[in-house]
């Protein structure tokens, strides 16, 4: 009897002995026909992308306002009106400062514009007239741009052009010995062209640097007494360009920045 028991539990080691091993082999074949497929199930999913870079882009484009402040130079020759005899020349110097008012648009880095500027001036100067004393003045107080602009923008910093009218208002003024005077006033028009440099240090301001050369016919002054009567020895030719160098400060409103990918 207990040999038989002994012979069935050998034969049931002998069967789970057989049957682990097949188990074993079938699990391994399991585990590697699923790692193609999970790996295939894997490449199925999408990863998320990381977000592109986001360049900011410089806009010049808006309506802007502005002061500006700088030093400016009128050359006047002077000549004797009846005769065309040189009566000597001068350059009146001094400080300048006003306001401006524009608009810009760019296209790429082109940039486009139309600007009003005007500026109260303390440009005076003088020459000898005669050996007796008599000395000629000149004062320039008042200019006024009205220019176009072209420029080339590298995103924040721009480079310009402009070019259009320009009016100025400068006294004159003849002093004799004794202290005596005549002086007459004048309005005049003419042409101007400058070049300008700014730079846009936050998304609606900028400051720059400017050169302006106002082109001025010389003409026909007469000069009155304190009285308010001329007579027509006291008429001269008179007038001169003008060289103008300004910094600038802008606030525009508008275009700021714009995105690029």
């Amino acid at each position: 009897m207990k040999f038989v028991q002994t012979v069935h539990r050998g034969a049931r080691m002998l069967l789970l002995a057989s049957v682990f091993p097949a188990l074993g082999s079938i699990a391994v074949l399991g585990v590697t026909a699923a790692t193609p497929a999970a790996a295939a199930d894997l490449g199925d999913r999408g990863y998320s992308k990381v977000p592109a870079i986001v360049a900011r882009g410089y806009d010049w484009s808006g309506f802007y306002i502005g002061a500006n402040a700088g030093w400016g130079s009128s050359h006047d020759t002077w000549s004797v009106d009846q005769t065309g005899a040189d009566a000597g020349s001068h350059s009146s110097t001094g400080a300048v400062a006003g306001g401006q008012l524009g608009y810009r648009w760019q296209a790429g880095a082109l940039v486009f514009g139309l600007e009003a500027q005007g500026n109260w001036a303390d440009l005076k100067g003088s020459h000898v007239l005669n050996e007796d004393g008599t000395n000629a003045h000149s004062t320039l107080n008042a200019f006024g741009l009205f220019t176009g602009q072209v420029g080339y923008a590298w995103n924040n910093t721009l480079l310009y052009a402009k070019g259009g009218a320009a009016v100025t208002r400068t006294k004159y003024e003849v002093t004799y010995p004794g202290g005596a005077d005549v002086s007459g006033n004048q309005t005049r028009w003419g042409a101007a062209v400058g070049a300008g440099l700014e730079y846009g240090f936050a998304p609606n301001w900028s400051v720059g640097v400017e050169y302006n050369h106002i082109f001025a016919k010389r003409f026909s002054t007469s000069f009155y007494d304190s009285a308010g009567f001329t007579d027509p020895d006291k008429v001269a030719r008179v007038g001169g360009d003008s060289d103008l160098v300004t910094a600038r400060l802008n606030y525009r409103w508008g275009g700021a920045t714009s995105a690029k990918y």
